[in-house]
């Protein structure tokens, strides 16, 4: 399981949290991307402002924290002392609206890319590092300054890019990378409104409205995630607690079971509460970890009771819980961690600011709380050998699901017809059709290690692993199941390996809506397809 923890004040978790990017943690001997990836920031923002933009983090060949420049090249802090004294101005001039500005990011840097508009950001330096932006906090001089970031790690093993709304909610943007195949992943794009609709939506919440913060000009500058709007006292500070005595005390008369690793399932822990304690042990009846009934601080932080250790057992646990309880699954769904999103916040009282952000994004992805890539509802983009990477500064006003990349839609050389997930339904087993090209997300395929993936990356797949004629072909959690893999020919056919056939318009059905089935290859118009 990768995790993608929030950040501390002077990056002081990055060289660990790098260590961990890399599922079952081994790391390529040789480097597949490119010494320099190039990073291209555009601005749609619509907005006059000009823009700034900062690429900070730690050398992970050194261990320095630093900063890099527009070519690349990375300089390690020096000086800093106490109280904080500020650091050199080490801005890049970001684009105007319309325009793109490209950086050029070091191999073996994980960091934060920063991006402000209207004025510079300030940062400080202390002996060990950076104090970084801190807009929550009384007297923070970037208070009043409308910012935002992304967090990245581009290592020998690949690039990791998200969006981040674990602190905040502030600039809408969309994170992206080009592919070693050379198609274009993307995430992190909200919904048409979806910026006032958070904001609104949060205004709306008894007890929340606290959490919206405007500038005197009447510009919203950011909506606070609920631990940061509970330190500067404008959410109650037990607003969660009432949920999670419920949850905790459901588990004094069941077991909970947590499944943290999806390509274990047989890795099992099994949870009972005793008085405030939920004691695990494992499928042998030993005990391995213990968990204090958490506060809501602990649970918006996913940190003190909660806290989760860099290891194979106690965070795994940690990391399920904290997902729960911040989803409000926990203590109604007893295995963990639950993947069904219609599932999530119906708890009362619930993480209203984390509905709010996934309701808002066109693929429901966001990191809303440290450990929302729990179950892959993260808004991360990822690829072992990146060509390029991307940050795009959305409208505020406008939104909606940017078109899929050329080259990203599989269509019929037949009736120019596109592969289609109907109604834009990304559940297990939704049966792929054809239907007229939309540049919709529901028509955007990446050809990733032999698979075609969804933008939230489930796979095209062969119902069942079956290779009989007329078997269906449909979208699933991506497994790496030879069901999965699919080649397009140069001849046009979509060929499944695993049963030497292919992809068919069932039936020679020319209509909207048409099955897709696996058959016979037979050189037939209605198999013949291409990248467009």
């Amino acid at each position: 399981m990768r995790t993608r923890r929030k950040l501390t004040a002077i990056f002081a978790g990055l060289a660990a949290a790098a260590a961990t990017v890399v599922a079952g943690g081994t790391t390529p001997a040789t480097a597949s991307g490119p010494a320099l990836l190039p990073l291209s920031i555009t601005n749609n923002t619509g907005r006059a402002d000009a823009v700034y933009l900062y690429v900070l983090g730690v050398n992970l060949s050194t261990g320095r924290l630093g900063y890099v420049n527009a070519g690349g090249t990375f300089t390690a802090w020096s000086g800093g002392g106490n109280p904080p004294t500020p650091a050199p101005d080490v801005s890049i001039a970001g684009p105007g609206n319309g325009g793109t500005t490209t950086i050029q990011v070091p191999r073996n840097i994980s960091g934060r890319v920063y991006f402000s508009m209207g004025r510079r950001l300030n940062f400080f330096l202390t002996p060990d590092g950076l104090v970084q932006p801190a807009p929550w906090a009384a007297g923070d001089s970037n208070r009043d300054i409308l910012f935002d970031w992304s967090e990245f790690t581009y290592n020998d093993a690949g690039l990791w890019l998200n969006s981040s709304q674990v602190d905040m909610f502030a600039i809408p943007h969309t994170v992206s990378v080009t592919t070693g195949s050379g198609a274009v992943n993307s995430t992190g794009t909200l919904t048409a409104n979806g910026r006032e609709n958070v904001i609104n939506g949060i205004k709306a919440q008894a007890g929340w409205g606290g959490s919206v913060y405007a500038r005197s000009d009447g510009t919203v500058l950011r909506v606070l995630a609920p631990g940061k709007a509970a330190d500067a006292g404008q959410l109650s500070s037990t607003y969660l607690d009432p949920y999670i005595s419920s949850a905790w005390n459901a588990y004094t008369g069941k077991v909970l079971t947590v499944v943290p690793f999806a390509d274990q399932p047989n890795t099992r822990y099994f949870g009972r509460t005793s008085g405030n304690v939920m004691n695990f042990t494992n499928s042998a009846g030993q005990q391995v970890a213990s968990f204090t009934k958490p506060s809501s601080a602990n649970v918006w932080g996913c940190d003190g009771a909660l806290a989760a250790p860099n290891d194979q057992v106690v965070g795994p646990i940690s990391r399920t819980l904290c997902a729960a309880l911040n989803r409000g699954t926990l203590g109604t769904v007893d295995t963990q961690p639950s993947t069904n999103a219609a599932d999530f916040y119906k708890s009362n009282p619930t993480n209203q600011y984390a509905r709010l952000v996934h309701a808002n994004m066109a693929d429901g992805k966001a990191y809303a709380f440290a450990f929302d890539d729990v179950g892959n509802f993260e808004s991360l983009v990822n690829d072992g050998s990146p060509r390029a990477a991307g940050i795009t500064l959305n409208s505020f006003t406008g939104g909606g699901t940017p078109p899929p990349p050329p080259g990203n839609r599989i269509i019929s050389n037949w009736n120019g017809k596109c592969v289609d997930v109907p109604a834009q339904n990304f559940s297990d087993g939704v049966h792929l059709q054809t239907y007229g090209c939309n540049d919709t997300v529901a028509q955007s395929w990446n050809y990733t290690g032999g698979t075609l993936r969804t933008q939230n990356n489930m796979c095209m797949d062969v119902a069942w692993g079956s290779t009989d004629n007329g078997a269906t072909i449909q979208i699933a959690t991506c497994s790496g199941n030879p069901a999965q893999q699919f080649v397009l020919s140069a001849a046009g056919d979509l060929l499944n390996p695993q049963a030497n056939k292919c992809v068919d318009i069932q039936g020679w059905n020319g209509n909207d809506g048409a099955a897709l089935v696996l058959w016979d290859c037979t050189g037939g118009a209605n198999q013949k397809w291409h990248r467009g």
